[in-house]
C-alpha cells in the first residue's frame, strides 16, 4: 500500500459555486470521494490538500519526499505562473500528475502554457469530474512501472 497525495490549488475549495458552466456543480469534496474510492480500490491511500497559498502547497510537495509514491496536483492558476511549485516538483522523486477539470488548451491564451508539465509524469486534463479517478488510475499504472 503506498500513499498518494492529491493537491487542490486555489478556488479550488469554490467548487460548485464557481462558473459552473466551464466547472461543473460537483464539489471539490465529491472529486476528492472519486479519487479516494479509485485509490482504495488499487489497495492505496489517498490524502488531500486544499490551498489558496502556494507556500502551503510547496510545503506540502516537500514533505511528501520520501513519504508519498505519487502526487497528483491540480494546481489552479499557479499552473500558469509558479516556478516555486515547479521547482518543488522537480525534486519529488515519485510519480506526479498534473490534473486539471477543463481543458487549458482549449481557453484563454494565458491558460495554454504549464511551468509545471516539464516536472510531470503526465497530464490529466478536460474530463471534468471523470478526471480525478483518471489520474489516480494513470498514477497507479505509473507507479507499477520500473
Amino acid at each position: 500500500m503506498a500513499t498518494i497525495l492529491l493537491l487542490s490549488g486555489p478556488n479550488l475549495n469554490l467548487l460548485g459555486a464557481r462558473q459552473p458552466e466551464i466547472y461543473g456543480t460537483d464539489t471539490l469534496e465529491d472529486l476528492v470521494g472519486d479519487a479516494r474510492a479509485a485509490a482504495e480500490a488499487a489497495g492505496h491511500s489517498l490524502e488531500h490538500l486544499q490551498s489558496n497559498r502556494e507556500g502551503d502547497l510547496i510545503d506540502a510537495i516537500q514533505g511528501a519526499r520520501g513519504r508519498c509514491a505519487a502526487i497528483i496536483i491540480n494546481p489552479g492558476a499557479f499552473t500558469h505562473s509558479s516556478y516555486a511549485i515547479a521547482d518543488a516538483l522537480a525534486a519529488f522523486d515519485g510519480v506526479k500528475v498534473e490534473l486539471h477539470i477543463s481543458n487549458p488548451s482549449a481557453r484563454e491564451e494565458w491558460r495554454r502554457t504549464s511551468v509545471v508539465a516539464p516536472y510531470v509524469t503526465g497530464t490529466v486534463a478536460g474530463f471534468g469530474r471523470a478526471g480525478y479517478p483518471l489520474a489516480v488510475t494513470a498514477a497507479v499504472d505509473a507507479m507499477a512501472r520500473p
